[in-house]
């Protein structure tokens, strides 16, 4: 494994173990809330805990194709499959965290209007548009895979055999550039300037308002932040490949690296997930209380063990050397002066 595959499995590795638990347990909570009476909001970020969740467990099989040298061991079937679930979720995320601003800003720039048409179905029919939107464009994945003739007249080694989703041929090009320019005007630019304005008006608003409690700046302040430098860092990199890619006719060679950052996407929505509910704080506080209370009943056996250990260990020294003195007391008296 060169030092380029063992970087991209790192950080497929630590995407993997820092998002799981967290979205697991965020996932766990919107569940119940959904189950009950869910408001909108609770609805848009099950949505988005369910792509996280989904991304974070197809990472394993990347990781498997990181660590054979960016080859694909794994059976055929699995590469487009993989391929599709993987970057479907990245264009799910930046639909459901718009959804999430556009919520955040009618319930503060039309607050009355806003409750009394706040229905749950609305953001049911619009999480069934995302979805749809997302995978339906991502399925060029498939298409590429099966649906492109004459591959081998154009590359002496067929592509998406060995190597899966990266190497094409000028045909597939000819399709792929295009929806790939037209993902990153519609599924990230779009969103991206209507979280900006959703952002900066609510921010306006919330400041402009001495009744509002510092603390709900606070939150709507981390939201914000956190949104936009989500999209900033692990979407704006793989995005641009996309412009840079279509203006050079060709898939750019350093593609895999913004896609790492668009991996680290499902490890930077548990802060969103905590800014945008009460019930998140509330789970991951008890969750941090139930973890500290254990620390503190094992620190202190942990502490006593230690001082056990040293005591024996002290005891055990004394006894030494008093057996020492005593087997040197039995010595003959000429001994010392012999050894001399």
């Amino acid at each position: 494994m060169t030092p380029h595959d063992a970087f991209v499995f790192a950080v497929y590795l630590f995407a993997f173990l820092a998002g799981l638990p967290a979205n697991l347990l965020a996932f766990y909570t919107f569940l119940g809330k959904v189950r009950k009476k869910p408001a909108p909001i609770d609805i848009l970020l099950f949505n988005l805990t369910v792509s996280d969740v989904i991304l974070l467990l197809f990472l394993p099989f990347k990781m498997v194709e990181a660590a054979s040298g960016m080859t694909w061991p794994l059976p055929a079937f699995l590469c487009p499959l993989t391929g599709f679930c993987y970057y479907s979720t990245i264009y799910i995320s930046t639909l459901f965290l718009t959804g999430i601003s556009v919520e955040r800003y009618l319930g503060v720039a039309y607050p009355i209007k806003y409750k009394l048409s706040r229905r749950p179905v609305y953001a049911v029919v619009a999480s069934f548009s995302f979805w749809l939107l997302a995978c339906s464009h991502c399925s060029i994945v498939y298409i590429v895979q099966y649906q492109m003739p004459d591959l081998n007249e154009t590359d002496p080694n067929p592509p998406n055999i060995s190597k899966c989703y990266e190497k094409f041929s000028p045909s597939q090009l000819q399709i792929l550039l295009p929806v790939r320019l037209q993902l990153c005007i519609t599924l990230f630019l779009v969103p991206f300037f209507v979280s900006l304005f959703c952002y900066v008006n609510l921010i306006r608003i919330l400041t402009s308002l001495p009744n509002i409690q510092a603390r709900r700046k606070q939150r709507a302040v981390g939201l914000a932040v956190a949104t936009l430098l989500n999209f900033a860092i692990c979407f704006a990199p793989y995005n641009i490949s996309h412009i840079v890619g279509f203006v050079q006719n060709q898939s750019p060679s350093w593609r895999v690296y913004p896609l790492l950052f668009s991996t680290l996407n499902a490890s930077l929505d548990p802060a969103i997930f905590y800014f945008s509910s009460t019930a998140i704080q509330r789970t991951f506080a008890e969750c941090f209380s139930i973890v500290g209370s254990k620390l503190q009943v094992l620190m202190p056996s942990c502490y006593q063990l230690c001082l056990s250990c040293r005591e024996a260990e002290r005891n055990g020294s004394g006894v030494n050397n008093k057996s020492s003195f005593s087997n040197r007391e039995e010595l003959p008296p000429n001994y010392l002066e012999g050894s001399r």
